[in-house]
């Protein structure tokens, strides 16, 4: 292995290693870590060690490991890079108010869809995705408008994430396909039993697919006439939102 692969491994295992840190665990001691990673403990220690001198992560006085003071900037730098403009966020609020359901907008990363912007809907009981979640591609509505068109090494490799292996591309090829000449997907059940969805593709100007705009709730409020109706309103609203641009980073 050369030294340019050789840095780029540790790079991703950094990153893995502070993918570990989450809302609901924010802690780690340097055993959990080694055991959770998988890596080595030396790695582990050089890793945590790397982080620290960039002020990613943080040793306290008890030997725990937590989030460092340095990732603030990049909390607020991301929040500010991903701050829709307040049109297309009408139009979210707009399409939760006649939907009565929770709208995400997702864009894919890697084979992945993370919920970069949210505008809850008005009932007490819905499905809960927080802005900044990272969410499977193999399932659901947003993931199927997210894989139209994508490479077909990306598909193998949402295929052999999920549950189903590699020989599940076929079946994803399939619903992208579905979904892009009908121009929105529906799902039911397919990430979390009971939790259904509906999405469209949100195009920039030239017609690349650059995000999905979703409404999500429980699989009880979608009726089959319920669906027909939610899937007007948010094809519409995601045509909106093409026009308007959604451009976060500009």
């Amino acid at each position: 292995m050369d030294g340019d692969e050789g840095g780029v491994r540790s790079v991703l295992r950094a990153i893995d290693l502070l993918g570990l840190f989450t809302e609901n665990r924010r802690t780690w001691s340097i055993r959990e870590l080694t055991e959770a990673s998988g890596l080595a403990k030396t790695t582990v220690i050089r890793l945590v060690t790397t982080c620290e001198q960039r002020g990613l992560l943080w040793t306290r006085a008890d030997g725990q490991v937590t989030i460092g003071p340095g990732l603030l900037r990049w909390a607020k730098l991301g929040h500010a890079a991903w701050q829709l403009s307040e049109p297309v966020r009408q139009v979210m609020r707009e399409l939760a108010s006649k939907c009565g359901e929770t709208v995400n907008i997702y864009v894919r990363s890697s084979a992945a869809r993370v919920c970069v912007a949210q505008h809850e809907g008005p009932q007490h009981i819905r499905h809960v995705v927080r802005v900044g979640d990272e969410l499977p591609l193999w399932a659901g509505a947003a993931g199927k408008v997210l894989l139209i068109g994508a490479q077909s090494t990306v598909v193998d490799q949402v295929a052999a994430l999920s549950p189903y292996g590699r020989e599940f591309a076929d079946e994803l090829r399939r619903r992208a396909g579905t979904a892009a000449v009908d121009g929105h997907a529906v799902s039911h059940g397919e990430r979390e039993l009971g939790a259904s969805g509906i999405a469209a593709p949100v195009t920039d100007r030239e017609g690349r697919i650059i995000a999905a705009l979703a409404v999500g709730g429980p699989t009880t409020r979608f009726t089959d006439e319920r669906v027909a109706e939610f899937v007007t309103a948010v094809v519409t609203s995601a045509q909106w939102i093409s026009r308007l641009g959604l451009d976060p980073a500009r």
